[in-house]
């Protein structure tokens, strides 16, 4: 980590993949990893700390990312309760804590350290302090968000992330990342193989 950090980094990697039908976090890109990839571009932003959400198949996801990192694993043994449950306990965690935080998942195959660098600049410029990548028409992870913001994450329930509140913030305020490629996600089986057929994914064996 870098001495002169001010952001914290989360990797958001609870999910079921119920629709996919397998662990999202362990389809690989190049040989790599989902998780560890998400892992690996968040490090490379030097954040002061760096924390992974971990839920289901856990123990697989943690050993994915073992060695090389100063990677704080926190496990939400109520994942199966949906997004707003993972984004509770970091904000838990961090709830002493004032710095910017740097949230991403590990279902944007497309995702390059670019963007994240990206939305950290916009972030440190932006009135709101928050900065969000843009797809779809809608301001969504990866995303910096202040910590107040985070602490507002103590009310979410089920499957609502963050999107509601940035999209609460006046308009203007927040920086955002125009980047369609990042609205391509990994849900269903047929997202995988688009993935594939794309280059972002290697074909699953």
């Amino acid at each position: 980590m870098s001495a002169g950090a001010t952001h914290i980094a989360i990797v958001l990697a609870a999910g079921g993949s119920r629709r996919l039908g397998r662990a999202k976090q362990l389809l690989s890109r190049e040989g790599e990893t989902l998780v560890h990839r998400a892992v690996r571009l968040a490090a490379a932003t030097g954040p002061a700390r760096l924390l992974l959400l971990t839920g289901a198949q856990a123990p697989e996801i943690q050993a994915a990312v073992a060695g090389g990192f100063r990677v704080e694993v926190l496990f939400n043994p109520r994942w199966e309760e949906g997004l707003a449950s993972t984004l509770r306990l970091a904000a838990v965690a961090l709830a002493d804590l004032e710095a910017p935080c740097l949230v991403l998942g590990c279902d944007q195959p497309a995702l390059e350290l670019e963007h994240l660098q990206r939305l950290l600049a916009g972030a440190a410029a932006a009135a709101s302090g928050c900065s969000a990548a843009s797809h779809h028409g809608m301001p969504g992870i990866p995303a910096v968000v202040t910590a107040s913001l985070l602490k507002e994450a103590t009310n979410l329930e089920g499957d609502r992330g963050l999107r509601a509140a940035l999209r609460q913030l006046p308009a203007g305020s927040i920086a955002l990342l125009e980047a369609p490629e990042l609205g391509f996600d990994l849900d269903t089986p047929a997202d995988v193989e688009k993935a594939i057929n794309k280059g972002l994914l290697d074909p699953v064996r």
